[in-house]
């Protein structure tokens, strides 16, 4: 099998009567269409499912079978051309025939079948016949790869792609369209959808804004405000349900930061010093831009602790644009933009460590120093379980919030010790798989004897475990889950502000900050550091992007949102101040982002190369 299709997901081709091979009548409810192979186990073992499937639903199906034969296998080829040169009426006997006459594909097969077509083994001789056979073959070919199916089988139930397994009960509940299924899709479709974590934290922004101001704002707010929490007896802990999202829940988002950070800076884009500086020197100049700016209009005071409000990129946001105008922007300056945006993220996390926490309490930070001891230890012991490392950041996270950081910190602390390891031998690891499969299979018919064993099952599971490292596998669940709940959820906790004439007035010089810091500091020290970068040697700018495009990238910089509220909700413990910053951030980031959107729409007309 190979790897994971890349496509849209859809079939490029609909069912036509007169040049696939069907079965079943043209107006079935249910089509479903298979990409297979002759040579393939899975699809002669997939074949029986079929036949399931089919007695089960009668004449609302009709079912397609496109032909795709095993890569750089000449039986394979062989067998597909001589199944097209049977006619409609020969073609499913055929089919048949080559799917289960053995255990696997044989040249006795092809004799057997090309005798019965009366070919007399002449099934590679070159007729006229054989020409359109073979033309036929390629074209299904032609349409697998158009439709993303690269791996036999390859299912599409009403020309969606079906992903699922291929026994007879889920093909079942997919054809059938079950309110499981249709869940399951629906998340999978939004979630490959490009822009769809920025889309999700616009809608739960709006969604904060619009109740706020509604007759609902007084009860929404209650709502976020009143505590949860557990006691023992007379010892007990509390929060608000604001302060449990803030605290507790964003502690994954920085897990997945940490996460992120330490893949970018062992195999990602920040790995090599050649790579790294270019992105590194953008996002050092996109921080410390904003802060002398707002520095410079805000005098020593109450408010002069917000200037780490204007430093920071929502990543999401940025990006989800940059995936909406598609390839009008080159693939390198979302590069680009994503390592810059992971740059930023580690100054917020020493930003909001230095200067955003509370009262130290070293007894406490001392049980935390303990705890990141023993997260060393698992780790220098080759631990690859999560669940010992889940454990203790839960201890690190209460230890970090009673010592007086920001608990948060400690989802980036734990991040730094989830294992990683080298690359497991995929070659060993699926051989090792079908041996046991294989095994497990010569049982299958014996009497009590239900299913795979148990030594069997954890043999198959510590393959699976092998696949991925710790890090990589709670990145690719901790990742979905902080972008799909916890973003979207702090966002409405977070967003919602009531616009009134109170959040305005005496705060000009707040909102003037704020604003100027994003919209004009991030890309102008963006752009000034990376030109100093390159000009001095220290990085080189990729030829796929111009000066021009790498300042929209800066504009976009401009969207601080998720963590310039964050930061705005630390600096600004005064409601009414913090109300001002909070609509400072949000027109800032509408602004960088018109301004951004429009100089890379403008700029992708022309040419992509340097000016």
């Amino acid at each position: 099998m190979s790897q994971t299709p890349t496509s849209n997901g859809w079939l490029d081709r609909p069912v036509d009567e007169s040049r696939d091979h069907v079965l079943g009548p043209i107006d079935a409810r249910i089509t479903l269409v298979e990409y297979g192979s002759y040579a393939c186990p899975y699809c002669r073992a997939a074949n029986d499912s079929i036949a399931a499937v089919r007695d089960r639903f009668g004449e609302r199906m009709r079912y397609v079978f496109r032909q795709r034969p095993l890569t750089n296998n000449d039986l394979a080829r062989r067998a597909a051309e001589l199944a097209e040169r049977a006619d409609a009426d020969q073609f499913w006997r055929t089919h048949i025939k080559l799917m289960t006459r053995s255990e696997a594909l044989t040249q006795d097969d092809l004799v057997a079948v090309a005798a019965d077509l009366g070919l007399d083994g002449r099934d590679g001789e070159e007729t006229e016949e054989a020409r359109r056979a073979k033309e036929r073959v390629e074209a299904d070919e032609a349409s697998a790869r158009a439709s993303g199916a690269a791996v036999v089988p390859t299912f599409f139930i009403n020309s969606r792609r079906y992903d699922g397994p291929w026994d007879e009960s889920s093909l079942s509940d997919a054809m059938l369209g079950t309110l499981g299924h249709r869940v399951r899709s629906a998340a999978l479709d939004f979630v490959s959808w490009g822009p769809s974590a920025g889309v999700l934290l616009v809608i739960t922004t709006l969604m904060a804004l619009v109740l706020t101001n509604s007759p609902f704002g007084a009860a929404f707010e209650t709502f976020w405000q009143q505590d949860f929490g557990f006691s023992f007896g007379e010892a007990g802990f509390q929060m608000s349900l604001r302060h449990w999202v803030n605290d507790g829940l964003l502690t994954i988002f920085f897990l997945v930061v940490g996460l992120e950070i330490k893949r970018e800076f062992t195999v990602g884009h920040l790995a090599s010093r050649r790579s790294a500086a270019l992105p590194i020197a953008a996002a050092v100049g996109g921080m410390v831009a904003p802060a002398l700016i707002y520095l410079s209009v805000i005098p020593q005071g109450p408010w002069s602790l917000g200037w780490g409000v204007p430093m920071a990129t929502d990543t999401a946001f940025a990006i989800a644009l940059i995936a909406m105008m598609g390839t009008r922007v080159p693939i390198e300056l979302r590069v680009f933009l994503t390592a810059a945006a992971i740059v930023d993220d580690i100054g917020a996390i020493v930003v909001v460590a230095a200067f955003y926490s509370g009262a130290l309490q070293f007894a406490y930070l001392a049980m935390a120093t303990v705890t990141v001891v023993a997260l060393a230890f698992l780790n220098q012991s080759r631990i690859y379980r999560l669940f010992p490392y889940m454990v203790l950041g839960v201890v690190l996270w209460a230890c970090v919030h009673a010592g007086g950081l920001h608990a948060t910190l400690a989802g980036v602390l734990l991040a730094l010790f989830i294992p990683t390891r080298p690359p497991p031998n995929l070659q060993t690891l699926m051989t090792q798989a079908d041996v046991i499969l294989a095994a497990e299979t010569q049982h299958s018919g014996e009497v009590l004897r239900h299913g795979p064993s148990l030594p069997a099952l954890r043999a198959l599971d510590d393959i699976h475990e092998r696949l991925e490292s710790p890090a990589d596998r709670l990145l690719r669940h901790a990742g979905a889950r902080s972008s799909y709940l916890v973003l979207p959820v702090f966002a409405l906790a977070n967003a919602g502000v009531a616009i009134t004439t109170e959040a305005w007035s005496g705060h000009a010089s707040l909102l003037l900050a704020i604003m100027a810091g994003l919209v004009i500091g991030k890309p102008l020290g963006l752009i000034a550091a990376s030109a100093l970068a390159v000009g001095t040697g220290l990085a080189v700018k990729p030829e796929e992007y111009s000066w021009r495009q790498l300042s929209g990238a800066g504009a976009l910089a401009g969207i601080g949102f998720t963590m310039s509220l964050f930061i705005a909700g630390q600096a600004f413990p005064i409601p009414a101040d913090f109300a001002a910053a909070k609509i400072a951030v949000f027109l800032a980031s509408v602004l960088s982002a018109v301004i951004g959107v429009a100089i890379l729409w403008r700029v992708s007309r022309g040419s992509n190369v340097n000016p």
